[in-house]
Parts: C-alpha cells; sequence; structure tokens
C-alpha cells in the first residue's frame, strides 16, 4: 500500500471525527505506521475557552459610586406624606425645635395645620424635617433661584465706545444702555475718544460721564488714559452692599460736619472782629 494512500485514508478518518482539544496528540497505530517508522501527528487541534460566568474575577473590577453634579440645582419643596424615616427631628413653623417625632404623628399635625413638611438636613441622625407655609417655601424657592443665578457660569462683559463730542441726548441714551447692562450683573467696559474739544482731560470727561450713571456703581478699572492720550478707558460694575454702605457713611458725615466758624451753641454768640 503506497503512501500516499494511507495519507489520504487518514485525512478522510480524521474529518469524520469531533475536533479534540491541543493537548491531545493522535499518534497513528503501528498497523498504519509507515515502514520507516514516522510518526504522524494530527494537523487538527482546538482550543477550548471557559465562558462560565462564574470565573470572572469582579474583585479587579469595583462598582462605581455615583459622584454628585456640584452644578445641579438645589431643590427645595414639600416631601408629601412620604416620610421614608420612622423618626425624625422636626422644626416648627417658625424654627421652633419640637424634638424627635414619630412620623405618624407629624403626618396628623400637618392635617391639622395645613402646613407642609420640608427636608432640611436628610444625612443628619435623625434627618431634620420642618413644617412651613406654603408661602414660606415659596419665598426659599426664589431665594435659592436668585442665589444660584448669581453663582452660574463667568461674569460677562460688555463694551460700549463713544466721542468725547458726544450730545447729550446721544450720551444718555447709552447711559441708559450701560444701567441695562449692570443690571444684569455685566461688567461694562466704557472707552471715550478723543474729540475736538481736548481742553479737558479724557479720564475727567469720562469720570464725569460715569457720575451721570442713575446706578451706584464701582470700578473694576477706575478711568485711565490710554493709546497715547488719545483715548480713556474704565470698567464698571454694580457697587457691592460694602461700598453702598461706605458712600452712605461719607455722606452722613459731610452732612453733620459743621463749619469751623458756626457757634457750637445757641447761646454763644460770635467773636466780633476787630
Amino acid at each position: 500500500m503506497s503512501l500516499g494512500f494511507l495519507r489520504f485514508v487518514l485525512s478522510q478518518a480524521l474529518s469524520r471525527r469531533p475536533l479534540r482539544p491541543v493537548s491531545h496528540i493522535t499518534v497513528l497505530s503501528s498497523a498504519l505506521r509507515p515502514a520507516w517508522g514516522h510518526h504522524t501527528i494530527s494537523p487538527y487541534q482546538r482550543v477550548s475557552f471557559c465562558t462560565d460566568a462564574e470565573s470572572v474575577d469582579v474583585a479587579d473590577h469595583p462598582k462605581e459610586t455615583k459622584k454628585l453634579d456640584p452644578r445641579a440645582r438645589v431643590t427645595f419643596s414639600s416631601v408629601g406624606r412620604k416620610i421614608g424615616q420612622r423618626h425624625i427631628q422636626l422644626l416648627g413653623e417658625d424654627g421652633e425645635e419640637l424634638g424627635t417625632v414619630h412620623r405618624a404623628e407629624v403626618v396628623r399635625m400637618m392635617d391639622q395645620t395645613g402646613l407642609k413638611l420640608v427636608a432640611i438636613n436628610e444625612n443628619s441622625d435623625p434627618p431634620l424635617y420642618r413644617l412651613m407655609k406654603g408661602k414660606q417655601i415659596h419665598e426659599e424657592q426664589m431665594r435659592l433661584r436668585e442665589t444660584q443665578k448669581a453663582k452660574t457660569g463667568p461674569v460677562q462683559s460688555k463694551e460700549l465706545n463713544f466721542s468725547s463730542d458726544i450730545s447729550l441726548h446721544d450720551l444718555e441714551t447709552k447711559l441708559r444702555q450701560v444701567v441695562s447692562w449692570l443690571e444684569k450683573k455685566n461688567h461694562v467696559r466704557l472707552t471715550i475718544k478723543a474729540g475736538a474739544d481736548r481742553s479737558t482731560p479724557l479720564d475727567e470727561v469720562l469720570t464725569q460721564m460715569v457720575e451721570r450713571i442713575t446706578v451706584p456703581v464701582g470700578f473694576v478699572s477706575k478711568p485711565t488714559v490710554v493709546r497715547g492720550g488719545r483715548a480713556a478707558m474704565c470698567v464698571l460694575r454694580l457697587a457691592s452692599a460694602k461700598e453702598l454702605r461706605q458712600k452712605a457713611t461719607d455722606t452722613s458725615n459731610k452732612t453733620v460736619q459743621r463749619d469751623p466758624d458756626t457757634p457750637t451753641s445757641a447761646t454763644e454768640k460770635p467773636k466780633d472782629s476787630k
């Protein structure tokens, strides 16, 4: 029997058998072994893969904890009658301490008084709640909304350019636009260019124009001459509460300040000049 015929028979027999793992090596029996004693290794190999879910090591993949978004909007509203905790620390309508109360008693108090329950601090032990009127909740919501508006995003900057020869009517129009920007918490950059009349320094002209603004303002950058004396520039913002208090104090001090020549009392007579 020729060697080629043996190879053909062997390939046909192996093609009808299932594939075996790679660790198994098929060796021809002595009956089919060639005369010179050559060992034939099966070319068919099978690599097994394990898809059992239990063999996956989950210790290397810890569960991710959900992080709170610091930009998330803070809400303030009634929790209704669904109180998750059995006992809560309760505050009254005016903020008075009512102690630790069972949730059934809290629901009874809500029915009797018509008040609503609001969560103040759910992370405390026991959690802190307060009974409030609907008007109180609305006022607190408006206060939180204004606070969040003040914290959202960077301050926007507006810019306005005009000439020192601007007419009074046009100046009043532009200053009204400045007021509208300031009321929206924007910074406003004013640039005044030199006109035909240069008798007054540009920084003084710009200061006089700022004084005509109808809302109290503060300076991010005070009036300064720029561009080699051909223009003046300043950056405005709304006056802070501290600046308003300081301005009120300065105004009151000027009001009560007396002339040195004024008599200190009604009975004191001014000295006759010699």
